[in-house]
């Protein structure tokens, strides 16, 4: 497959329209059967492969930096009699299991970030289902505030995948109706076991959706709902947007460089080190001035530009099992930018860039390749920054200062963000996390806001796994590398996504949890993807063939 882009922009959508009618955007869905990643299959009836995911990503960031006068986002279908099919199932038997699984990764991380609008932007969503909603169409109804079903005797919901391709329903669907939706074991049940689904009133007894409209009522119902939504949100009526530019990338061979962010890739190594620079400018003034940078401002421009990496290491580099995360410049500009988004919790613009780079970091969360931060001389592990320590598998600092250089020692710094601004999936921070069974070393850590945390004190903390001298350095990290380079890449996926996510476990942990262990398994079994499996026999007419034996 060719290399996959995840940037993109309006005026490249071949599958999403964008329509804005003062408070109210409309999210129409009207995928193009031949706009697909690969010629080899088409994109019928609404369904979609990843291309149709990117714009959608796309057009959900744009909605909440781009128009802060909307407050209500009503996704429906351009096309008659079918809202979304789901998954187009062509692409899923063609697709590699890596592919398949990182597909699956990026949709859900799509639709968190849907209620992630809805909770934390107040720009509340609407499903208007006016069509068959089948499968990861339905999966993405359930994303929003309410979904509505149109009762033309024809329309349904439905999460057929069990019994047409051998497969959980996106792991994302299942939850949410369990979950968020809260319907009955024995209704879930059945429902994910039947192909038809289920439609009008029952639909609503059940909890799968929040009404049903007739035809002929429907528009005017839609517009009143959306209406009644957007009367909840607090989003500025008279703001000005900030537009979110092409990022300045530049792909030199085994080099990725943007303006705060670069990878320089190790093919024989199996690794790639993720590079993030401090701001050279100064805190803005104030949130008026904030805006007025729009996406050059420097904690949206990183959490942008390492989203990016993130998202174009899992998709185009599948062999690059290690990241080493390194940072340069000054670290107490890291939190000088931290004490300022900290200080205006209130402005629409500087609440957005918080919440962009909670996504972004909890993308590093539920990536599966190993991370390990390298605290040196010239590092700014600091405030926000510091995040992608406490991220990371392991990290480790150099004690003291190199022979011959005149850097200071490497430090850590805490600040504010370290302590509530970016969550992880399970609600906790990082912190709290990796101090789960020692709630006092979470106190002890904040009483050391601002301060500079070298070596020995770094390891008494807690912050850092190890910490070495100059002469040991070099061969210490070398073993470390080598050693983790060697284990099998199964084994170190399921053991980190374990241990990543101790705590309580919430609809987003399950979600990854799922879709990790149960998905990643079943899309590898042969009653699904084998010659005579379900999905690759799926539209044949020939009934696929099962290993009965449970597991």
């Amino acid at each position: 497959m060719k290399t996959i882009d995840c940037q993109t922009e309006p005026s490249k959508y071949r599958h999403w329209k964008l329509e804005f009618d003062g408070e109210i955007a409309s999210l129409i869905m009207d995928v193009d059967p031949a706009g697909g990643l690969s010629t080899e299959y088409e994109l019928k009836l609404n369904s979609y492969d990843l291309s149709v995911d990117i714009e959608l990503n796309d057009a959900i960031q744009r909605l909440r930096f781009e128009h802060p006068e909307v407050r209500a986002v009503v996704i429906k279908s351009g096309k008659e009699n079918v809202f979304c099919s789901g998954a187009n199932i062509r692409m899923l038997g063609k697709a590699t299991h890596g592919h398949k699984v990182n597909f699956c990764k990026f949709t859900n991380e799509t639709r968190l970030s849907i209620e992630d609008a809805s909770e934390n932007s107040k720009q509340h969503y609407l499903c208007a289902v006016n069509g068959t909603a089948a499968g990861g169409g339905y999966e993405l109804a359930l994303t929003a505030d309410h979904i509505m079903l149109i009762d033309d005797r024809r329309s349904a919901v439905s999460l057929p995948e069990t019994p047409l391709l051998a497969v959980l329903p996106g792991t994302g669907g299942i939850t949410r109706v369990t979950d968020k939706r809260k319907v009955r074991r024995d209704y879930a049940d059945f429902f994910c076991s039947t192909e038809e689904g289920i439609r009008g009133q029952k639909a609503v007894q059940w909890r799968l959706v929040d009404e049903t409209v007739a035809k002929s009522k429907w528009n005017d119902a839609v517009a009143a709902r959306a209406k009644e939504l957007a009367a909840k949100s607090d989003r500025p009526k008279n703001a000005k947007g900030v537009a979110l530019t092409t990022l300045d990338r530049k792909i030199n061979g085994d080099q990725i460089t943007y303006p705060h962010v670069s990878v320089e890739i190790e093919r024989e190594r199996k690794l790639a080190t993720i590079t993030v620079r401090a701001s050279k400018e100064k805190v803005p003034a104030s949130a008026a001035d904030a805006l007025a940078q729009g996406a050059t401002f420097w904690p949206l421009a990183v959490a942008r530009e390492l989203e990016d990496v993130i998202l174009h290491l899992r998709f185009n580099e599948p062999a690059i099992g290690l990241l080493l995360f390194k940072t340069q410049g000054d670290a107490q500009s890291v939190l000088d930018f931290d004490k300022f988004l900290a200080s205006h919790q209130n402005d629409w613009f500087l609440r957005e860039v918080r919440h962009y780079i909670k996504r972004t970091l909890k993308r590093v969360d539920v990536t599966s390749r190993s991370f390990v931060s390298l605290i040196e001389p010239g590092t700014c592990f600091a405030g926000m920054l510091a995040e992608l320590v406490f991220a990371s598998d392991r990290a480790l600092m150099l004690i003291g200062q190199r022979e011959g250089d005149n850097q200071p020692p490497a430090a850590i710094m805490l600040s504010e963000a370290n302590f509530g601004l970016y969550p992880m999936g399970n609600g906790l921070t990082r912190l709290e996390t990796r101090f789960l069974g020692e709630p006092e070393s979470v106190e002890k850590a904040k009483a050391k806001q601002g301060d500079k945390i070298e070596g020995d004190e770094a390891v008494e903390l807690g912050l850092v796994t190890f910490a070495y001298e100059n002469f040991d350095w070099d061969d210490e990290i070398r073993v470390m590398l080598e050693e983790r380079a060697s284990y099998s890449p199964d084994a170190l996926t399921g053991m980190e996504a374990n241990i990543r996510f101790a705590g309580p476990e919430t609809m987003e942990t399950k979600i990854f949890g799922r879709l990790t262990a149960w998905q990643n398994w079943i899309f590898q079994r042969p009653n699904s993807v084998g010659e005579q499996g379900a999905l690759k026999l799926y539209g044949t007419g020939i009934q696929p063939t099962f290993d009965r034996e449970r597991v």
